[in-house]
């Protein structure tokens, strides 16, 4: 029980009709009075579905939070929320993020809920139940779903998305066998929980830990691991007690605790995906966060664990096993602000007393980084004016600096029937370029960036060239491609007046991206392009085309953005 007057109080407080209707249906579900009134009633946001592998254990993590609420004396409510996997959704669950944003904003908004407890984990589950809850303004708290068990196969231990890559160029060179294929498929994804590397799953979940609105080190415990149980429950407890204390996410989420995040991220080889993501959180909660700040971050911040792809030897349950995230965060403790609110109710270094690192091969030191620089690096030039990015840990040193002819498709069907060639006419200098795989063009984003080398040159033992795209990657992927270039071809960005043959030219120490072609040929150009044809005519996909911005944007819909107008605040109850 709490003597502050809670919100759901307008729904069950006021002795009239309205309220006798509310009452009598809580009643029909068959709870008493006592059970709900003058209790904080809180929402269980449950990304759960059938479909959604990362989130297999939901069903049994809910009973864990619910024991929680209940212990804590609060009333706790499980609200079905879009699953948005990463798995099966398509085109891309990218395209559905700011559909799970809009749905957790007014489905708090519209419900009697004092506060709530996001269950994600999945990609894109992450972003979007942070930014809904962020408008919704309620306390808040956020259950990671955890990484699953390493993979294994043969005596090998296998990485989620990592290895499925590295062992299908193996296959299409011809060194793996069928049975080998099967054997690779069914060991490297062995239980419930978000991919093992460190790819965007367990990217976000750490970047939500680093930002405060975790249980301290929660994104690193195994989805299976019991310990995972007891920090449910634990979220239970501590989301009732800070309706109590009126711990919003705006005391929490300041531009502070998104540098701290950022910060995290560079130094845990994070996925590009974090780029996007980041942006367009920190704008949700009125943080002007932009590329160069965190190409800037990204400069000076190393890289220290040692976690596959950026990494070499380890995976996430390794990484659990080595002190996690807390223990990386300690590493990192002169860098972070420290004084920083915290879900716990207390600063982020009173959370980060006692971490310690078990294993420094795993965590390392800032002394010994795996990557003397962070994760993510901004590329700016004449293909990308507003941006690009790439992940210069995992690809090639040797295509840091690279200067090569563009061999460009307008489709991902068209790349791949070339690539698929044995008798492509390509080499090693070559640059990939796939357009039209942007916001708008994709549609919605779709993770067609990780272009295949091509058969032919697969077959005489080459593992990676430059790849350029509008389009983003996932986070388990390595290799040396360039990102989310914006603007996207699909509105008239430079890369849409790229053709085969033209120089392309990379320097990442001095972050540019160019075409070497003349400005007179370039605005020629730009003269003839036509605009193509819209994807959507109707439904969501109309509504994302019309109000999505571009990557560097963070590709939130721009109403949905804090300076767009006021708040429809609290519903009206007639």
């Amino acid at each position: 029980m709490t003597d502050k007057k809670l919100r759901s109080d307008r729904w069950f407080a006021p002795d009239d009709l309205r309220s006798f209707g509310h009452r009598s249906r809580m009643m029909q579900l068959g709870y008493a009075e006592e059970d709900f009134i003058g209790r904080p009633v809180i929402g269980i946001l449950n990304t759960w579905s059938e479909l959604n592998t990362c989130h297999s254990h939901f069903p049994e993590r809910v009973q864990d939070v619910k024991r929680g609420v209940l212990q804590a004396g609060g009333f706790p409510v499980e609200m079905p929320s879009l699953s948005v996997d990463e798995s099966f959704t398509k085109p891309t669950s990218m395209l559905y993020r700011n559909m799970l944003a809009m749905e957790t904003e007014e489905m708090i908004r519209s419900h009697p809920l004092d506060g709530v407890v996001l269950m994600g984990g999945c990609d894109k589950t992450t972003p979007g139940l942070v930014m809904g809850a962020i408008s919704a303004g309620v306390p808040m708290i956020y259950l990671p779903a955890g990484p699953m068990l390493s993979g294994n196969y043969a005596g090998k231990v296998l990485g989620s998305g990592s290895d499925a890559w590295k062992y299908w160029d193996e296959r299409r060179a011809g060194n793996v066998t069928d049975e080998e294929w099967r054997g690779v498929q069914g060991g490297i994804a062995r239980s419930a929980g978000v991919c093992m590397t460190m790819g965007t799953a367990s990217t976000m979940t750490a970047i939500a830990d680093a930002l405060g609105i975790t249980l301290p080190g929660a994104s690193s415990i195994p989805a299976v691991d019991s310990e995972h149980q007891r920090m449910s429950a634990a979220c239970g407890r501590r989301i009732v007690e800070m309706v109590s204390e009126d711990l919003t996410p705006n005391q929490i989420l300041t531009a502070a605790a998104f540098r701290n995040a950022a910060i995290v991220a560079m130094a845990t080889g994070c996925s590009t995906n974090a780029v996007v993501h980041l942006i367009a959180m920190a704008r949700r909660a009125g943080v002007p966060m932009t590329l160069d700040e965190l190409d800037e971050l990204g400069r000076v911040t190393p890289l220290i664990a040692n976690v596959r792809p950026s990494g070499k030897d380890y995976l996430m349950q390794d990484f659990f096993y080595a002190g996690g995230l807390r223990a990386l965060m300690k590493q990192l403790e002169s860098r972070l602000d420290c004084s920083v609110l915290t879900v716990t109710g207390r600063s982020m270094g009173e959370n980060l007393k006692g971490a310690k690192v078990y294993n420094d091969d795993v965590i390392r030191s800032l002394d010994n980084p795996v990557y003397a620089e962070g994760s993510l690096a901004v590329l700016r030039g004449n293909l990308c004016p507003d941006g690009a990015v790439i992940k210069p840990a995992a690809c090639d040193p040797k295509l840091h600096v690279h200067q090569g002819p563009a061999l460009v498709f307008d489709s991902y069907p068209e790349m791949k029937a070339a690539i698929d060639d044995e008798n492509l006419d390509v080499t090693p200098d070559h640059v990939l370029v796939l357009r039209n795989a942007g916001p708008l063009g994709g549609p919605g984003f779709p993770e067609w960036g990780m272009l295949p080398i091509p058969k032919a040159l697969i077959k005489k033992g080459h593992r990676d060239m430059l790849r350029i795209s509008d389009a983003r990657m996932s986070g388990t992927s390595y290799g040396a491609c360039v990102l989310h270039v914006a603007p996207e071809s699909f509105v008239g960005g430079p890369l849409a007046l790229l053709k085969t043959g033209d120089i392309v030219r990379l320097d990442l120490p001095q972050r540019r991206l160019d075409m070497l072609v003349s400005e007179e040929e370039i605005a020629e150009r730009r003269r003839a392009w036509q605009a193509p044809a819209p994807r959507y005519e109707r439904g969501y996909g109309y509504l994302f085309s019309k109000h999505v911005t571009q990557a560097d944007q963070g590709c939130d819909f721009d109403f949905l953005q804090t300076d767009f107008g006021r708040s429809a605040g609290e519903p009206d109850i007639f």
